[in-house]
């Protein structure tokens, strides 16, 4: 453990704004760092490598999303034993090497190897400052907490695949894209490293608001992961809406680009398209994340699915830029409806002492969906064509809503002041007992 602050401890945004705010531009660069490959990767696959099955095109996702889910998990376990900075960190360290192997891989195996560092990155930075803004927030603005880290994340992926896909159409695909993750790697490793404060002390001081473990005392990490995996209602009702949430998205990092590219948009427009998404996304959990502070998680969880599957059937009978502009956009509001409430969830109902355990475990169902995505997406599309992939990935999406709705109780108690008194909040709703006992 490190050593004790000389400082008292506070908790919320106000209190910790500096540390806060540093860990927003961290994350930008954790999501700069997978954007650069957003909008050019398919298109490297098919015209350097000459790989023509979408199953073979979209094995960089498969391999980006096991990875990084595996070292999703492994990161909350990790930051609950050695702490979050140095976690971090090593997460940097990892990525170093990503941009030179992407500007220089002789075959598409080089590729792969570069999405399995890239995705063990992904996973220890991004969970780390998910994991770490938690810590810092408490309990009252924890949505608004998670859709400023998201806004980050997803506003420089969009930024990124915009910037290399513009590079990409005057300069080539390779190398000059990929000088831009020089950068991130330089900045974010340099931050990491140099301003980042460790956070565990926060989670000590609201434990002791929170109240006593349950009866029950401190689970195990078996029993952590199959709590958040299938037990808990609420807590396994987030985990597969995030793994059905990060499908389409699987689905459309993959197949959208190809689709584009068969409906004759030019390469640079497609870069366009490609930013909208992921900008919709990012911009729009600026609110949405605040917005389930107010109005509860359960909903805007349902109700993103649901537009989420709407934005995916928009872009399939859209024949140009204008309507694949106006589904990818969709699909991003419906994911900025979804992605903050679902970290801010798994925060209502895990008691903080294995909290980040508990965000490992969503976290690495959430980006398997990644690789499940890209699979289902590719081998449909190679067997019945691209728009049938896309349909299906639709359905699945609102099935997910569906569970949301029939499965999930809303999770947002009332909220607490930084002394562990509570205020009344006229629009709670009642949780089940696992989830707010006290001592």
């Amino acid at each position: 453990m490190s050593a004790e602050p000389s400082a008292p401890i506070r908790l919320g945004l106000r209190a910790n704004l500096a540390q806060f705010s540093l860990l927003v531009v961290v994350n930008a660069f954790v999501g700069a760092m997978v954007g650069m490959e957003r909008s050019i990767l398919p298109a490297i696959a098919e015209h350097d490598f000459h790989l023509a099955a979408r199953a073979a095109v979209l094995s960089f996702i498969v391999v980006f999303g096991i990875t990084k889910a595996l070292t999703n998990y492994l990161a909350g376990r990790l930051s609950d034993r050695f702490g979050r900075k140095h976690v971090l960190v090593g997460g940097w360290l990892v990525a170093a090497p990503v941009p030179f192997l992407l500007m220089w891989a002789p075959s598409w195996s080089w590729v792969l190897f570069a999405n399995v560092l890239l995705g063990a990155s992904q996973g220890l930075t991004w969970s780390t400052t998910v994991i770490m803004k938690i810590d810092l927030a408490g309990a009252n603005n924890r949505g608004l907490a998670m859709g400023l880290n998201e806004f980050a994340g997803y506003f420089a992926v969009a930024a990124s695949a915009l910037a290399t896909g513009w590079i990409a159409a005057h300069y080539g695909l390779r190398p000059q894209p990929f000088y831009l993750g020089i950068g991130f790697v330089a900045f974010g490793l340099a931050l990491s490293a140099l301003a980042v404060r460790e956070t565990r002390h926060h989670v000590a001081h609201e434990a002791k608001i929170h109240g006593a473990l349950p009866s029950e005392g401190m689970p195990t990490q078996r029993e952590v992961f199959w709590r958040t995996t299938l037990f808990d209602r609420n807590l396994s009702s987030v985990s597969q809406a995030g793994l059905v949430n990060n499908l389409n998205d699987g689905m459309a990092w993959g197949l959208f680009p190809l689709f584009f590219e068969a409906a004759r948009v030019p390469l640079e427009q497609i870069g366009v398209l490609a930013a909208i998404y992921p900008a919709t996304w990012g911009i729009g959990q600026l609110f949405t994340g605040a917005l389930s502070d107010r109005i509860g998680r359960k909903w805007l969880i349902a109700a993103g699915m649901w537009v989420q599957a709407v934005g995916i059937v928009f872009v399939i009978l859209s024949r140009g830029f204008a309507g694949f502009a106006a589904g990818s956009a969709l699909l991003g509001i419906g994911t900025a409806m979804v992605y903050p409430t679902l970290l801010a969830a798994i925060g209502d109902v895990a008691h903080p002492s294995w909290r980040a355990s508990s965000v490992g475990v969503y976290r690495l169902w959430r980006d398997l969906g990644y690789a499940i995505g890209a699979v289902i997406a590719g081998v449909t599309a190679d067997a019945l064509g691209l728009p049938s992939a896309m349909w299906l990935v639709a359905a699945m999406t609102l099935a997910s809503g569906l569970i949301v709705a029939v499965r999930m109780t809303e999770t947002l108690k009332p909220r607490e002041l930084e002394d562990g008194r509570c205020l009344p909040q006229a629009n709670s709703r009642s949780t089940p007992a696992t989830t707010r006992r006290r001592s």
